[in-house]
């Protein structure tokens, strides 16, 4: 059979790579000419482990090509964003466009499948009446489903393979025809159900994330105020069989939870409360982090910052939706010098420097928002060495913060004791002392 992929971003790319991996004729289709001039090269545009060898091995063979015109196929998968407007509703643009662009070479028993995150019923109310347009009986005559992608970026090829998968069809011979389309490489449970439920399982999988996170912001928020170390209550609190609370930090990022819980509360505003009042919360985040740092220094334009870490989380590239970015824009609105390091994300930023070195130079804070490897191990003796001020905030908990302040830092941790949160005077004491 031939498999056409609609959108080559950080699902349908390696899903591409994968179906052509286990012997499927696969033609993958994106609208960015320069990613395609890539692919076509060989080159990957995302950062993911072993994804470039995988490519490399599907080129040599022959079964997998690109370009920016969708071909004729027996299947069709749509993996474009889904990303959200300002006022916080979905944006479906990119499905609408990507379900036009396949209408002309869609022919009788044809699959098509939706990977993208979307609203509970686009499916059924915005793909199948665009696909009517073709004068086939869409419910006889072609099989539609979603099945939507449940993988963790950095582990993404081997979740691809041994998650359990979704499988939602307007009808059961679609769900049974999809199921058989994505047997060919994955090996955990396929679950069949319809188009909507499936639609809502994964809104519902990070929505529960995102309002669990929520509650551990909230209380590292509490920490601050009653005085206790957030991180070691979560950790001792998790002890218990019953409970799982995740980890605070600076806000919420990535194309998933800090956008899909916005798709349930645009189909149910007035009912959707405790969703609505975490995505408030952790919304709230980078402000949060921002004021901590203007109570530390309260005369911005006289204060750089060193900023390590862009993307939503560590060891990737991704920036969307990331609450680092946020941090960082709003830092400069208020008027603070920054310097910006990310060794992950390679597109240019205000700011950003090339190596931890010359960022960190002639700062007076270290500010940690991306909980990347490489920062774990960052020699804080240096970094004091190099620095004008000695103050480091750890939004992440990535850093062992005896080790820094055993090199002469002021080391704080988000949602530590209240007795951890550096005073007003005492700041100005430290931070500029002997460095001006």
């Amino acid at each position: 059979m031939k498999l056409c992929v609609i959108g080559l971003g950080y699902i349908g790319l390696p899903t591409a790579i994968m179906f052509a991996k286990h012997n499927v004729e696969v033609h993958g289709v994106d609208i960015n000419t320069e990613v395609i001039k890539g692919l076509v090269l060989g080159n990957i545009h995302i950062e993911e482990p072993g994804l470039q060898e995988m490519l490399d091995e599907v080129m040599d063979s022959g079964r997998l090509s690109f370009g920016t015109i969708t071909q004729p196929a027996d299947a069709f998968i749509i993996s474009v964003p889904t990303p959200i407007k300002a006022d916080k509703s979905a944006n479906l643009d990119y499905v609408v466009q990507a379900t036009q662009s396949i209408l002309p070479y869609i022919k009788k028993n044809n699959l098509i499948i939706l990977e993208s995150t979307v609203p509970p019923r686009t499916v059924e109310d915005v793909m199948m009446p665009l696909l009517e347009q073709t004068r086939l009986n869409v419910k006889e005559d072609l099989y539609i489903s979603h099945s939507p992608e449940r993988v963790l970026p950095g582990n993404l090829l081997e979740e691809l393979v041994y998650n359990d998968r979704i499988v939602g069809g307007i009808n059961t011979i679609s769900s049974e025809r999809t199921a058989e389309l994505y047997r060919k490489f994955v090996k955990g449970t396929i679950h069949l159900t319809d188009a909507t439920t499936a639609e809502m399982v994964k809104l519902m999988e990070n929505t529960y994330r995102d309002v669990n996170i929520a509650f551990a912001n909230e209380m590292a928020k509490i920490a601050e105020n009653v005085g206790f170390n957030v991180w070691e209550a979560i950790e001792l609190a998790n002890c218990h069989p019953r409970v799982n609370i995740h980890k605070p930090g600076p806000g919420v990022g990535g194309h998933c939870i800090a956008v899909d819980p916005w798709f349930i509360y645009e189909s149910a505003p007035t009912i959707a409360k405790l969703i609505h009042t975490s995505r408030e919360i952790n919304d709230s985040m980078p402000s949060f982090v921002v004021q901590k740092l203007k109570s530390m220094f309260p005369f911005p334009a006289e204060a750089k910052i060193a900023i390590l870490g862009l993307s939503f989380k560590g060891n990737i590239d991704d920036i969307r939706e990331s609450p680092a970015v946020t941090v960082v824009s709003q830092l400069l609105e208020v008027g603070f010098q920054l310097s910006v390091f990310d060794p992950h994300v390679g597109e240019k930023f205000p700011n950003k420097e090339e190596n931890l070195e010359d960022t960190v130079k002639g700062a007076h804070a270290i500010l940690v928002l991306t909980d990347h490897r490489e920062f774990k191990e960052v020699d804080s003796k240096e970094m004091r060495n190099l620095m004008k001020g000695n103050i480091v905030l750890d939004t992440r908990n990535i850093l062992d913060l005896e080790k820094w302040t055993e090199a002469g830092f002021s080391s704080y941790v988000l949602g530590g004791a209240a007795t951890d949160v550096l005073r007003r005077t005492e700041i100005n004491a430290i931070s500029f002392k002997g460095g001006e």
